[in-house]
């Protein structure tokens, strides 16, 4: 396991290649989930480029840190990572809040991003009444009890099947996520707003969202593609909220066709 010491906050990550030899990738995962969510597309990418993954604070194996936080502060995490990591420019890919955090980095330090791939992910996600609404259910009854209501926006009816070993390891993922990292991430997609930095944007980009999306639906991404200037836009089929779980092979099928373009 791989540690990073950035202020006071120890994150966790892993670097797959050598990124002085390939163009390098980060993934950034969504809320409630750790960096695993992304081997399904870091085996198949992983021979043609050098692959950052990490947890971001408050998930998986990194410290929460001080709390409260903002999406900024998730952002200089992984400005300050790819500095102590001696990565000067990389291809970043966020999924949901990762795709805030994408967007905050390209704002904040523009020298560090080549391009963009933003998936099931918006210029501002939700609105302060729903957040605030599962922040409390959150902090008085516990992840448990909205798991139900996360999946069926994570994952389509075929993939939520019983018999299917992986749906109950996604249901423990989300379950086992820090309580006060999960809110204090919850809070920060609340306060965001990112639609000035979309319209700013001075990279390719590529944005990407399931047909069966239930928590930031077609509509959503395709408003924010059309705020980018030169976007890309695509929609992945029989997919919901995650594609590199459900349809990894697909994803990365239109993450390779979006970087032979550059």
């Amino acid at each position: 396991m791989q540690f990073a010491r950035i202020d006071d906050v120890a994150i966790h990550y892993r670097l797959i290649g050598a990124p002085a030899e390939k163009p390098v990738i980060v993934f950034v995962n969504s809320l409630g989930t750790d960096f695993r969510i992304w081997d399904g597309v870091a085996q198949h990418l992983a021979d043609d480029l050098a692959i950052l993954i990490y947890d971001k604070r408050g998930h998986g194996l990194s410290d929460i840190g001080r709390v409260p936080y903002s999406i900024e502060d998730h952002a200089g995490d992984l400005a300050r990572l790819l500095d102590q990591l001696s990565i000067e420019r990389a291809i970043v890919c966020g999924l949901s809040v990762g795709g805030l955090i994408a967007l905050a980095l390209h704002q904040r330090r523009p020298e560090l991003v080549s391009a963009l791939v933003l998936c099931d992910t918006a210029h501002k996600i939700g609105t302060s009444e729903t957040w605030n609404a599962r922040i409390a259910a959150v902090e008085r009854d516990g992840l448990e009890s909205i798991l139900d209501a996360v999946m069926e926006r994570w994952f389509t009816p075929g993939f939520r099947r019983a018999e299917n070993a992986a749906y109950a390891g996604y249901r423990h993922m989300l379950s086992r996520q820090p309580v006060e990292g999960y809110v204090a991430t919850c809070a920060a997609i609340r306060d965001a707003d990112y639609t000035a930095a979309a319209r700013a944007v001075g990279v390719p980009a590529l944005c990407v969202v399931g047909d069966q999306d239930g928590s930031t639906p077609p509509e959503v991404v395709r408003g924010m593609a059309q705020l980018i200037p030169s976007a890309r836009y695509a929609v992945i089929s029989d997919c919901a909220h995650i594609p590199c779980v459900e349809q990894p092979e697909t994803l990365t099928a239109l993450i390779r066709s979006f970087l032979s373009t550059l």
